[in-house]
């Protein structure tokens, strides 16, 4: 038996995601005040994604303990649609987004925090406040993929809606850029025209990538889990 039900889980990384949604809204940052505001920026929209993602996990808890023995058919498929949701939103966003905020922030924080998160910010944003953007995500996704088991979309879908959303990031960025004259992130300002295509068209292939390992991950926790409780099912020779 799981020493915190994962229901419990779900409701404390919530909260901790509203958390850190409100005081990182709450400081008055230049950056926050110019054109597209707090949603200029992929960690943003990665907290906001994580925040819906997990606010659904907790009201589709809610809706199956409600549920639970009431033997209603048409609560049992709006529960249906909610799991899928659910599932669909680790598979296609919260888990290669996430991760890759933050592999690509902490990669390129140590070769030069310059480039992506200047010294500056420090007066900004405390240091757990930073951690809780860039670095709590992960064994947060990752400690709800080990807890429930999620159903991928189809590949050929999942990878779409995954294109769909990198490239979408992409033009915003581009557009906020033709607005402003201002690359979002200052190390862009650094690199010509064919090193930004390269490099946007890399992040667009990590996606991918971050989409399959995900797949590929969620696969190897379960079938590892159902070996696990088949050879416990199995009679012992004596």
């Amino acid at each position: 038996m799981a020493l915190v039900p994962c229901q419990v889980l779900r409701v404390a990384i919530l909260l901790s995601y509203c958390s850190i949604l409100c005081n990182y809204k709450a400081i008055e940052m230049p950056s926050h005040q110019t054109y597209g505001g707090s949603w200029k920026f992929l960690t943003f929209i990665d907290l906001v994604i994580q925040a819906v993602f997990f606010g659904i996990c907790v009201l589709t808890d809610l809706s199956s303990l409600l549920t639970r023995g009431s033997g209603n058919q048409e609560q049992e498929r709006q529960l249906k649609k909610l799991i899928s949701l659910r599932d669909w939103m680790l598979a296609v966003l919260a888990f290669p987004v996430g991760v890759f905020v933050v592999a690509v922030f902490w990669i390129i924080y140590a070769y030069d925090r310059e480039m992506i998160y200047p010294k500056l910010l420090d007066n900004f944003i405390p240091g757990w406040l930073n951690h809780g953007m860039h670095t709590t995500v992960l064994p947060f996704i990752l400690i709800e993929m080990r807890t429930s088991h999620h159903a991928y979309p189809s590949r050929s879908s999942g990878l779409a809606a995954i294109c769909t959303f990198s490239v979408g990031y992409i033009l915003w960025v581009c557009w906020v850029h033709h607005v402003t004259g201002m690359w979002v992130y200052p190390f862009l300002e650094h690199i010509g025209p064919g090193a930004r295509i390269i490099f946007f068209g890399s992040t667009t292939i990590l996606m991918n990538f971050l989409y399959l390992l995900g797949e590929v991950l969620n696969s190897y926790i379960w079938d590892t889990q159902r070996s696990m409780e088949e050879e416990k099912e199995k009679p012992k020779l004596e």
